[in-house]
C-alpha cells in the first residue's frame, strides 16, 4: 500500500493517515516533528507550535528524528507528520542529510530548515532537496509560525 492509498477501517480510523485537508476538516492537530539538538530552544520552538494548536514530536539529533519517523510509521496507528522542521547542524545526521534520505525515498512532507550557518552553499543545497523554507538564526518565532501556517494551517 502507498501513501496516497488507504483502507478504511471506519468511519475515524484508518490505516494511511490522513491528508492536512483531512486533519483540519476533522479539527485534528496537524502533527509536527521538530528535531533541535539545543533543549532550550527545542522547548521554545515545542511551545510557541503547540500554542497555536499543533501536535509537536520532539527530537533531541538526528538518530531521534529518523526514530521519531520510523516509530511513526510502525505505530498500530501510523504516525507520519504532516511538517517537519529541524536544524540543520544535529548530533548524528544532519538536517540535510535527512532531508536529502526523505527524498531519496520519494517522502514529500514538507521541510523546513533552521540554521545559525545559512550560507549561501546551505541554502542552495535545501533548495535543490526541496525544503520549503530555510531560517536563519535568530529568527523571530512568528516568522517560524507563519512558515508553518502556510504549509499545513492550525485547526480552527
Amino acid at each position: 500500500m502507498g501513501p496516497d492509498e488507504f483502507t478504511a477501517v471506519s468511519d475515524d480510523v484508518r490505516e494511511w493517515p490522513l491528508s492536512t485537508r483531512e486533519w483540519v476538516s476533522r479539527r485534528s492537530a496537524p502533527r509536527i516533528l521538530l528535531g533541535e539538538d539545543q533543549p532550550e530552544m527545542r522547548s521554545l520552538l515545542r511551545r510557541a507550535l503547540s500554542r497555536r494548536g499543533y501536535d509537536v514530536v520532539e527530537a533531541p539529533d538526528g538518530p531521534g528524528l529518523v526514530k521519531a519517523l520510523v516509530d511513526g510509521l510502525l505505530a498500530q496507528q501510523t504516525q507520519v507528520p504532516d511538517l517537519i522542521v529541524t536544524d540543520v547542524r544535529m548530533p548524528g545526521f544532519s538536517g540535510i542529510e535527512v532531508l536529502a534520505r526523505l527524498r531519496r525515498e520519494g517522502w514529500t512532507t514538507p521541510v523546513i530548515l533552521i540554521t545559525a550557518f545559512g550560507d549561501a552553499q546551505l541554502h542552495q543545497e535545501a533548495e535543490l532537496l526541496g525544503a520549503a523554507r530555510v531560517l536563519n538564526k535568530p529568527f523571530a518565532m512568528e516568522d517560524l509560525c507563519e512558515a508553518v501556517e502556510m504549509l499545513i494551517p492550525p485547526p480552527r
